[in-house]
């Protein structure tokens, strides 16, 4: 396994360095050093003074791949690429282009915070709750209550989860006053900001999950293993949960584990709609903006939690199949 891991680790830091590379090349032929000044300064008029001093507060000065002003070494590093793309290899991740007051790391420690309080109850329910409600479809197969469940999953797949937050907070804030429409307060007053976004996430995401969790299910139930157990007179719920489940935890741990860096990386929809000041809406905030060094920052965190949720899926396989050999 230590080799395997290993092999990975040095995949994983190829994936790095392209999809570093592809962001900063990706943003910068759309735009340019000027574009970005003009943009973060505002107004209608902005004076070439202006642009100058923005773009040598912020180090776009600099020609983007190579300066042939300078000797040496130096026509490499002194310029953007190294200055803004290579230093994220050592987790120096500057400061806003449009706001020099915002430190991106500090940010990222704040925010994270916030973002696992409204990520990490939702993937744990949407676990257990979709798992729990294929598992109810799968046993009254066959019937109107699997018909219907059937049903009620598409429905819920075909429905955005843009409808889910305008009639959320519609009926259950302004109708019905239960919870605040959006805002956030930390401590445990949090709960209250919280339960709707994570309800309504849950929603919007259930029937996706539920009906495929139930195709394995299904799957599963017409294997030779699963009519040996009923013929040893196991009962039907025993069958389920002791056998087709626990050789369904592949397929589901690849399903629930693709959610991973989203835990961590925050919802970008919810977040922005619901006010809570997560790192989804720190994303938001930087798109809109046009804030590189934000958007920079963020694509590479979302590569390395991504790579890294890649190589514990698969650790994860060899625990819940010992067949299962990494080499």
């Amino acid at each position: 396994m230590l080799s395997y891991m290993i092999r990975r680790l040095g995949y994983g830091l190829l994936i790095l360095i392209g999809v570093n590379l592809f962001t900063f090349f990706l943003f910068f032929s759309v735009n340019t050093p000027d574009d970005m000044a003009r943009l973060n300064i505002g107004g209608k008029r902005v004076s070439q003074e202006q642009i100058v001093k923005w773009k040598a507060e912020r180090g776009y000065d600099k020609p983007l791949y190579w300066n042939e002003a300078e000797a040496g070494a130096q026509k490499l590093t002194k310029t953007i690429l190294w200055e803004r793309s290579v230093s994220l290899m050592m987790l120096d991740f500057g400061r806003s282009d449009a706001r020099q007051a915002v430190n991106i790391g500090h940010e990222i420690k704040t925010r994270m915070g916030v973002s696992l309080q409204l990520a990490v109850p939702l993937f744990i329910l949407q676990v257990i709750v979709s798992t729990a409600f294929a598992l109810m479809l799968v046993f009254f197969r066959n019937t109107r209550i699997d018909f219907w469940g059937v049903v009620l999953c598409v429905l819920m797949l075909s429905i955005s989860s843009l409808f889910y937050i305008i009639v959320g907070q519609y009926f259950f804030s302004r109708l019905l006053k239960l919870v605040p429409i959006n805002g956030y307060a930390p401590g445990l007053d949090a709960i209250k900001f919280l339960a709707l976004p994570i309800a309504l996430s849950l929603l919007a995401r259930l029937g996706g999950e539920a009906r495929l969790y139930r195709a394995m299910f299904l799957e599963e139930v017409g294997k030779d293993y699963v009519r040996t157990a009923r013929a040893k007179g196991l009962s039907e719920q025993i069958v389920l949960f002791r056998h087709v489940l626990r050789n369904a935890l592949i397929p589901i741990i690849t399903s629930a584990g693709a959610y991973l860096p989203y835990v961590f990386m925050g919802s970008l929809v919810f977040e922005s709609f619901f006010g809570i000041p997560g790192l989804g809406a720190f994303v938001i905030e930087a798109i809109t903006g046009q804030d590189f060094a934000i958007v920079r920052t963020m694509v590479f965190l979302g590569a390395v939690l991504y790579i890294a949720t890649n190589a514990l899926i698969d650790i994860a396989y060899t625990w819940v199949d010992p067949r299962v050999r990494l080499a």
